[in-house]
């Protein structure tokens, strides 16, 4: 840390926080500044020179707030079905919250709906957050799913091509039929938009009823060896690949 970094109990130049907390070079940094994007204490910040104490300041790029290198989490929840994916619910029913430590700065990356069971990642990097659930970094995320109806090859190229979802088409995907449950399909889906409910709705697009979902994968992470229910804090060497997926160093 240089001199020029701090200044007594100044803090650190806002530029230099929000590099360090991994959102790019110190340009970049500049760049979200000066085009609005960050807030300090609920304020707007659009011009340099501002310096903020992480230890009080209360950083936000684009609405998420920004955690110091030091203070972030990364954990991996096999969420069970019957629990929602928000830290509180008005209506009073079971939350992700009751599964994961108490940490109210932790958020879920994207969503499973009540009835879906599977990966989650949970964290406090907004950073991350953001590039994993934007479907121009193609981070890939794998479901497998038991499904009745006519299973034709024709609704296999259906869903492979794209379906229309209110949306617009969805983007290609990868399907395999891993065989039967019963009397049930199973079909391993793998997608990288994040549309609310987009499997299911992809599945009842084309003539199929949903009657399990579970997402499997996660990019570079995958439930090996968690229980349904459990969660783990992520490995470094998992955290890096996971950056790595997403043109992060």
């Amino acid at each position: 840390m240089d001199r020029s970094e701090v200044a007594g109990s100044e803090g650190l130049r806002l530029q230099v926080f929000l590099s360090r907390a991994g959102l790019g070079s110190r340009r970049k940094c500049e760049e979200l500044i000066l085009n609005g994007r960050v807030a300090v204490n609920g304020l707007k910040v659009e011009r340099l020179g501002l310096r903020v104490d992480p230890s009080r300041d209360e950083v936000e790029v684009d609405g998420i707030a920004v955690e110091a290198a030091e203070d972030r989490r990364y954990l991996i929840l096999n969420k069970p079905a019957g629990y929602i994916c928000t830290t509180r619910d008005p209506r009073g029913r079971p939350t992700i919250k009751d599964l994961l430590p108490p940490d109210p700065r932790l958020f879920p990356v994207g969503r499973l709906d009540m009835n879906s069971r599977g990966l989650l990642l949970v964290t406090n990097d907004g950073h991350l957050a953001n590039r994993i659930m934007h479907p121009r970094f193609g981070v890939d995320k794998t479901y497998v799913v038991k499904v009745s109806g006519s299973l034709e090859p024709s609704i296999i190229k259906r869903l492979r091509e794209g379906v229309v979802l209110q949306e617009g088409v969805t983007s290609p995907a990868k399907v395999r039929h891993l065989g039967c449950w019963g009397c049930q399909q199973v079909l391993e889906i793998v997608i990288h938009q994040g549309w609310k409910r987009q499997v299911r709705r992809m599945c009842r697009a084309v003539g199929l009823e949903v009657h399990d979902l579970v997402r499997t994968r996660l990019g570079p992470l995958t439930l090996k060896g968690l229980p349904e229910g459990s969660f783990r804090e992520l490995s470094p060497e998992e955290i890096k690949k996971l950056y790595e997926s997403v043109g992060l160093k």
